[in-house]
């Protein structure tokens, strides 16, 4: 994996990386907020517990939108891991009556903004050392 990505920098350089990456890493990121939102609204009804649903499932995504304004590697670091519990939650609702496109299309989400938000801070650590 070290290798391919290597040979990524060498082929495409760290600066146009580091910016697919980011556009990854947004389009991941609003589009999870979406299905997260979807899902606390819709399919769980918002008469039913009001917006704490949205609340409990969005909150943690929105701690890393300073994170994400700032460009800090570090930030998108923790993402990616907290992406990973949006995958898991994902696959649990896949395993629902009814919900399974939904969960995968989450799952699907959380996955790509696990691999976006890693690769982005990566690149963006690197090119943060060649700049100073």
């Amino acid at each position: 994996m070290k290798q391919m990505l290597e040979r990524w920098e060498a082929q495409h350089g760290i600066d146009v990386l580091t910016e697919r990456a980011r556009r990854g890493v947004l389009g991941s990121y609003v589009l999870l907020l979406v299905l997260l939102v979807y899902s606390g609204t819709v399919i769980h009804s918002i008469e039913e517990g009001g917006w704490i649903p949205v609340l409990v499932r969005g909150l943690p995504l929105v701690l890393f939108l300073p994170s994400i304004i700032a460009r800090r590697p570090r930030g998108h670091a923790w993402l990616a891991f907290v992406s990973l519990l949006y995958f898991m939650q994902g696959v649990m609702v896949a395993t629902l009556p009814g919900q399974g496109l939904f969960g995968m299309l989450e799952a699907l989400t959380a996955m790509t903004l696990f691999a976006t938000s890693t690769c982005y801070a990566r690149f963006r650590s690197r090119q943060l050392r060649q700049q100073g």
